[in-house]
């Protein structure tokens, strides 16, 4: 019996479809994540004589490109919304310091090395540093934050700092790469007028315009859903997941006419959205739908790579590339994601987690094929492909197999931890920047009592004032 191409995709994306339903829960306890055990398939059915479509990345650009978009903006809308913590300047100072800092000293210094080890133009250098810098909200399931819930600080830090980076880092390196385009089409010269369009047009417009399109469609959204007179109308009392793929595509399109960032618009929809009614359950249907669909096209998109790969799509790769990929993993990253969060929040195993967990994947995918499309880069190519391809492959296995072990040892050490929260006290900031408790304030017989954490001894005071065992309370 011989099977047709046409039954070989059906019968391979039924497959996919259900370990994508079944992983997650087979590999809960393993190290092992979901995309190592879809990459490896998509190399062992290259290698059977299955009648397969070859996958070219270069050959096959347009449909890579729209394929991996499709793919952020899904998982865009699920990271938003998966996001308890309100926003604020200080309650979100992490993700700052990381896209304020860790992602300029990673493009710079990535830049640095693929011109030196490579010998690249400045501006192909520039352009494959820009390509791996967001981090991926799609492959870092295991480093994210949950499903929505009523809480609205039930998170902890490296969770919350890993998704809430990857959710907007993934708009916010648009306009490097949009500089390396410029860069190349001005004969890698700084001079000519690019610079002053790009700061005013590329870095300033279109983030403003990303980020007021995305605000004021999730506050209409959030309107319609949750507050609309007209009842038929009320959508959240009806349950329907797809309405995510709705908010999704009005944002990202919207915007996108707009001219401004349409990625970053998602995100920020998804978060407005969700601060229109942050502890209805509705916001965990449309979650769960659009965590379904994320992870089909996850396991379409890591299948594909995986055949390229097992084809020789690395055949242009060298060890200077493969130098490049490594040293974003294991030092660049680390290295400017530890620079970015000193004296920040969080302990510090907690932030060496963060700055090592920049996990690359869809996204770099997307802009190299975006870039490729808008560019020429000739020679480079390829070459270029085999480098981001290795990167996203090393950044997939190393933080694919750490991440459940790292993340079950902070867990513990969180659940140890005798100052966190417990019903009828609060974290409040200590000397040196730590945090301790501060004391519960009881009736007592003389008046109120300041009674130290864990119910201990009174604590004597002025009544009103609350002290803690390390001294008054002075905020």
């Amino acid at each position: 019996m011989h099977l047709s191409t046409e039954g070989a995709v059906y019968s391979c994306l039924g497959i996919g479809a259900l370990l994508a339903a079944a992983l997650p829960r087979l590999l809960s306890r393993l190290p092992v994540s979901v995309p190592i055990v879809f990459l490896a398939a998509g190399m062992v059915l290259h290698l059977t004589p299955l009648p397969l479509p070859a996958f070219d990345p270069v050959a096959d650009r347009i449909w890579v490109h729209h394929l991996t978009e499709l793919c952020v903006i899904v998982s865009l809308m699920g990271a938003g919304l998966a996001i308890n913590r309100p926003f604020g300047w200080r309650s979100w100072a992490a993700t700052w310091r990381l896209l304020g800092l860790a992602m300029p000293l990673t493009i710079g210094a990535t830049a640095l090395a693929a011109w030196a080890l490579l010998d690249w133009p400045v501006s192909v250098a520039l352009l494959v540093a820009a390509v791996l810098a967001p981090t991926d909200p799609v492959l870092a399931s295991e480093v994210r934050v949950g499903e929505p819930s009523a809480e609205k600080e039930d998170e902890d830090e490296v969770r919350f700092a890993l998704t809430s980076e990857a959710g907007l880092n993934d708009g916010l390196a648009f306009p490097f790469v949009l500089a390396a385009l410029a860069l190349a089409a001005a004969g890698n010269s700084w001079t000519g007028g690019w610079m002053v369009h790009w700061v005013w047009s590329d870095v300033l417009i279109r983030i403003a315009v990303g980020v007021t399109a995305g605000l004021a469609i999730g506050f209409l959204l959030g309107r319609l859903l949750f507050r609309s007179r007209a009842k038929p109308l009320r959508l959240a009392e009806q349950g329907e997941g797809f309405v995510a793929l709705a908010a999704t595509f009005l944002a990202y399109g919207l915007t996108e006419a707009l001219h401004g960032y349409g990625f970053l618009a998602v995100f920020v929809t998804a978060c407005a959205l969700r601060r229109a009614e942050h502890s209805h359950g509705y916001h965990r249907v449309m979650h769960s739908f659009v965590e379904q669909i994320e992870r089909l096209l996850m396991a379409l998109l890591l299948f594909a790579v995986g055949a390229y790969v097992a084809s020789g799509g690395l055949a242009a790769l060298t060890w200077k590339g493969a130098a490049v990929g490594v040293l974003l993993h294991l030092l660049i990253r680390p290295a400017s994601g530890w620079l970015a969060q000193l004296r920040g929040p969080g302990r510090p195993n907690e932030r060496a987690a963060i700055a090592c967990f920049g996990i690359r994947g869809i996204g770099s995918l997307f802009y190299l094929a975006y870039a490729c499309g808008e560019g020429e880069f000739g020679v480079y190519e390829e070459e270029m492909w085999a480098v981001v391809v290795f990167a996203v492959l090393t950044s997939v296995v190393v933080h694919g197999v750490a991440a459940a072990p790292v993340t079950s040892y902070l867990d513990r050490r969180s659940a140890r931890d005798p100052l966190r929260e417990r019903p009828g006290h609060e974290r409040v900031p200590g000397r040196g920047g730590g945090t301790h408790q501060r004391a519960e304030v009881r009736p007592g017989p003389g008046g109120p009592e300041a009674v130290g954490p864990g119910g201990s001894a009174p604590v004597r005071g002025r009544a009103g004032r609350h002290e803690t065992p390390q001294g008054p309370d002075r905020r």
